[in-house]
């Protein structure tokens, strides 16, 4: 079966058809303001399994995610106070300072999750101003742009497809509806492409460009970058399902208008997490950190388990039941599987599974399949599965590996003989000493068997 993936732009389930022989896919990373949470990070969880995917096709990646470090304003309608200059003066610290503390979280978060950063490129927007002051200039000479008091903008009426992602009609909506209006724009939805800086603020963070002292817009710099390291067309372009509406029919806008090509052919968005049923949100105090779940005694990996647990389309409700419940049944699974036999690889199983996996990335449906086969599978069928889910199935064996003491043996021995007697209760103290020691009992026909409680 082909890879097939629900293309945003068409809404369609369409087979999976690169462009060349290496998969050209870019993921919206965070701003690095503050840090992510569990929310932000399910994006970053989708990215790496289709590349995963892919590689498990056959494919080779080129995979770049950005740091945006600069020109994310706290408005959609670019107004308000660039997000990092915000930080700065609150925190009281330099805004490249906190993007590299950020950034560092970020990246300790992406490891814990099984991410394997060595595989890709995470370029600063910082780090790409002449690229994005190229881009704008490309732009003002093709007629797209426009100058006024406050920076450079786009415009969308120069577009004809503006919002043919996810088919967002702008055209009947009335200034300050969904922007703040500024009456110097020739339309209420054209976006900043370079923005001046105040004279009345000294920026940390700014610019000498042929227009004057300033920064550049947010939608700017993903295409810039992307031009630079991945060229004027790409495969795959993934983000949250936030990020649609406006940005990334900024990003086609811009794209397009400057080389005339299709800029993505595959646009990937996934679903927003609640949190007890509840928008994540700083304001209500409730949003969750990945090392939260480790303070508490939970597997990072865990999280990446409850994750695939939902198709990354659909909305998921995090509880700490469930994180929970991911944590046990990873466990499990990682118990099961250094229970398992070697062998060789079931192609059947392995079919099956890949099956799921390719119709739009089924991890809901491959990870069911897993526990519905785990008593005929063996290490090697697991091993191939654990490639695209990425458990770390195989990853720190030894840490699995364990000697029974012999303290524990001989509660074992006793609890054997008060079972062929019959004696349940005295069975039944046995084991509780036994958990206590840190081993579970599990009883099969044919036999008992230690397992250690694994820690996470």
């Amino acid at each position: 079966m082909a890879l097939k993936l629900r293309n945003t732009l068409s809404g369609e389930l369409q087979v999976f058809e690169p462009q060349g022989n290496i998969v050209k896919m870019y993921n919206c990373g965070p701003t690095v303001y503050d840090r992510q949470h569990i929310g932000n990070l399910r994006g970053a969880v989708l990215a790496n399994t289709l590349r995963r995917a892919l590689e498990a096709s056959g494919y080779k990646v080129s995979h770049v995610s950005n740091i945006t470090d600069v020109g994310h304003l706290v408005s959609d309608a670019d107004e308000g106070e660039d997000k990092m200059e915000a930080a700065a003066k609150k925190i009281g610290k330099h805004t490249q300072e906190i993007a590299e503390e950020i950034t560092n979280l970020y990246f300790a978060d992406l490891d814990a999750l099984g991410i394997d950063r060595s595989s890709m490129r995470f370029p600063r927007a910082t780090e790409y101003i002449p690229e994005q002051i190229a881009l704008v200039e490309i732009l003002l000479q093709k007629g797209y742009a426009y100058q006024i008091s406050d920076g450079i903008y786009f415009d969308i009426s120069k577009y004809p497809e503006y919002g043919k992602l996810g088919h967002i009609s702008v055209r009947g909506q009335e200034a300050g509806a969904r922007v703040e209006e500024n009456r110097e724009k020739k339309n209420p939805h054209d976006f900043a492409l370079w923005k001046f800086s105040k004279k009345e603020e000294k920026r940390q963070q700014e610019w000498q460009s042929p227009w004057g002292v300033g920064f550049p817009g947010w939608h700017l710099e993903c295409t810039a970058m992307i031009f630079k390291l991945l060229g004027e067309q790409i495969d795959i372009h993934i983000g949250g399902e936030d990020l649609a509406p406006i940005h990334h029919n900024n990003e086609i806008a811009q794209a397009e208008a400057a080389t005339a090509k299709q800029f993505v052919r595959y646009w990937m968005h996934n679903a927003f997490i609640t949190i007890e049923g509840k928008k994540v949100s700083k304001s209500l105090g409730n949003t969750i950190y990945l090392t939260e779940l480790v303070e508490r005694g939970l597997s990072a990996r865990a999280l990446r388990y409850l994750y695939l647990t939902a198709h990354y389309s659909q909305p998921m409700n995090f509880t700490w039941e469930s994180a929970s419940a991911a944590d046990t049944a990873l466990k499990r699974l990682v118990r099961s599987y250094h229970e398992l036999p070697a062998g060789e690889p079931d192609r059947k199983f392995l079919e099956a599974f890949k099956s799921a996996i390719d119709n739009d990335l089924d991890t809901p449906k491959a990870l069911a399949l897993v526990w519905e086969n785990i008593k005929t599978l063996n290490q090697a069928t697991l091993t191939e599965a654990d490639k695209i889910l990425g458990l770390g199935l195989t990853e720190n064996s030894s840490r699995y590996r364990y000697e029974i003491p012999a303290e524990v043996q001989r509660l074992a021995a006793e609890r054997e003989k008060a079972r062929a007697a019959k004696d349940f209760a005295r069975s039944d103290a046995l084991r509780k000493q036994i958990n206590e020691a840190g081993f579970e009992v599990k009883d099969t026909p044919e036999g008992s068997s230690l397992i250690p409680f694994l820690s996470p």
